[in-house]
């Protein structure tokens, strides 16, 4: 069986903890907004994606990272997509797959802007939003909760919830309440002042390799909108809804994404042909 190893590196966004497991081709998991890497443990210790050289971490002010010395610079979409550019920078990562949930996904897209490293991109819980931020959700994302600074213990296990299902575990909620209290609030503010690329016409021009993959129960995005976006280079012409999933389809039906991830990254490195 193959071991995880962890360890922190120094970028100019603060220390960053990061966890990886394997070689080969990279594959970088970027979780969403008050998660961590950890959310993502029944991909990185899958079977399924043997043979590559997988890579998690948590975001500046989440887990065991650092608080952002400069939270203006850092806590945007473009300040966390610089973040995991420079990171793969220093582990000497030229090129990989990018894996994003929800918050991630959105990272992995500005990164489409700021580096080629990005060969392929698999997203889950991630609209693509364009001029009007809105329309890729259903009302107030968590009813005001995602762009919150101060959360209470049970407003953080709703949190917890609404994201990861009924069967959320103690570390997410934990995980809510770490986050930096600048973080939430900054984010949401940088979003409405325009920070960052028009996401839906940034993958309507690029020709990486895009899966879109959501739970059809989804309470937080607009699936509808989701299927709208003109993808120039959507992986097998769809987006995918999984059947009793709702936002981190990757936590609750693992089994389901990891087949389809493997698929992904399959076709991706030409192991096997599309």
């Amino acid at each position: 069986m193959q071991v995880t190893t962890q360890h922190k590196i120094q970028t100019s966004h603060g220390r960053i903890a990061v966890e990886t497991r394997g070689e080969g081709f990279p594959v970088v998991f970027i979780h969403g907004n008050s998660a961590c890497r950890e959310v993502f443990r029944k991909q990185i210790s899958s079977p399924l994606l043997d043979g590559y050289h997988l890579i998690s971490f948590d975001l500046p002010g989440h887990g065991a990272s650092d608080d952002a010395p400069d939270s203006d610079r850092t806590y945007s979409r473009p300040g966390l997509a610089d973040l995991v550019v420079e990171l793969l920078g220093k582990m000497d990562i030229k090129r990989a797959a990018i894996v994003g949930a929800s918050l991630g996904g959105h990272i992995a897209i500005e990164m489409l802007a700021r580096s080629g490293i990005s060969q392929g991109q698999f997203l889950i819980g991630t609209p693509a939003v364009g001029e009007n931020f809105a329309e890729g959700f259903r009302g107030k994302p968590l009813n005001g909760l995602a762009s919150r600074g101060e959360l209470t213990s049970e407003e953080a296990q709703q949190f917890a919830r609404a994201v990861f299902g009924n069967d959320f575990e103690p570390f997410m909620q934990i995980a809510i309440e770490r986050t930096d209290r600048q973080f939430r609030s900054k984010l949401f503010a940088a979003a409405k002042q325009g920070a960052g690329v028009n996401q839906r016409e940034m993958l309507n021009l690029t020709n990486t390799s895009t899966a879109i993959v959501n739970g059809e129960n989804d309470q937080i995005i607009n699936l509808d909108y989701v299927d709208s976006v003109p993808y120039a280079n959507l992986w097998r012409g769809k987006c995918f809804r999984i059947s009793k999933a709702t936002h981190s389809a990757f936590w609750e039906v693992p089994h389901v994404v990891n087949l389809l991830l493997s698929d992904f990254l399959k076709e991706l490195t030409g192991r096997r042909k599309t």
